[in-house]
């Protein structure tokens, strides 16, 4: 009898504690998925208030450097401060999502960081473009809606990112120029200031007077509404040309009034200068013999009589 309940008692003490390492295992795995679910909620409650956060902040950033005078009157620096304040705040709450999460930031930024040299590497001049596009951000050496000039391409801002630069010329061409190859040429910046100066020059005849020819071009400048008194309008002579003698007029206008009032004194001009006498020369042209055309006789010359000698 005592050999069959030793078997069965070793069974029951061998269940017993079967159940007691189950229920130590799902007691175990139920506190491990409530602190889950507990970090993921508080995760979760994290990210959401991130992004009000960003968006107060961003706002925030918004109203402050508006007041600054440097960024109230440039809208793309002031969009690109208050991208940079919104970026920034959303990578701080996804750092303290992670950290919540568990995981390690610090092997994350490592990895982070190889891979963004390998990336860097490989996009060395998309980056060269955004470094470029920060340094126009920063210098300034023009702004959206003035009118540049990039190696010979004009055209109005349109569009400034860190990337690349937008205009729009005359004929309403969309041109999109890097923004390393803006940074590393010749900017002329055609509307930077305030006003501009109109200069055309005239050719008149070398017998006409020349001192009336200058006068009658400075009272057309004078009397143009949008010519400006100060700098006073000014001509001279300025080249003696094959067929002409040029004078220049020189006149200051306001930048907006740039374009239509030097077509006025343009025109103004030649109408002034025929209104007094003068001539406006078209260019001469001389024919001049050259070898065999040299020697031939004129069709007009009549040929040497011949004598007979005794």
């Amino acid at each position: 009898m005592t050999d069959l309940t030793t078997p069965l008692n070793n069974a029951l003490t061998a269940g017993e504690r079967a159940v007691a390492v189950d229920a130590a295992m799902l007691a175990k795995l139920t506190d491990v998925i409530g602190d889950f679910a507990i970090n993921l909620l508080i995760a979760v409650l994290i990210f959401v208030a991130t992004l009000f956060v960003s968006r107060w902040a961003s706002a925030a950033a918004r109203r402050m450097l508006g007041r600054v005078r440097g960024f109230r009157h440039d809208p793309t620096v002031l969009s690109f401060a208050v991208q940079v304040v919104r970026v920034v705040v959303m990578i701080i709450g996804l750092i303290a999502v992670l950290q919540r999460l568990g995981v390690q930031t610090t092997s994350i930024i490592a990895v982070l960081g190889a891979a963004s040299l390998a990336v860097g590497l490989a996009l060395q001049g998309t980056l060269s473009n955004v470094a470029a596009g920060v340094m126009l951000l920063v210098l300034r050496p023009y702004r959206v809606g003035e009118v540049i000039d990039l190696s010979g391409v004009a055209g109005t801002v349109k569009r400034l990112d860190l990337f690349t630069t937008t205009l729009s010329n005359a004929e309403n061409f969309r041109i999109t120029v890097p923004n390393a190859k803006v940074l590393s040429d010749v900017v002329v910046n055609l509307t930077g200031q305030k006003t501009r100066r109109i200069e055309i020059g005239f050719g008149v005849g070398y017998s006409d007077d020349l001192n009336q020819a200058r006068a009658v071009l400075a009272e057309v400048a004078k009397a143009h509404a949008k010519v400006l008194p100060d700098p006073a309008p000014w001509t001279g002579v300025t080249a003696l040309q094959d067929s002409a003698v040029q004078i220049t007029l020189q006149a200051w206008v306001k930048v907006e009034d740039w374009w239509q009032t030097r077509s006025d004194l343009m025109q103004g001009g030649k109408e002034a200068l025929d209104a007094a006498d003068i001539e406006i020369p078209f260019p001469h042209q001389v024919s001049v013999p050259y070898g065999d055309e040299a020697d031939a006789p004129s069709p007009e010359a009549k040929p040497a009589r011949r004598t007979r000698a005794d």
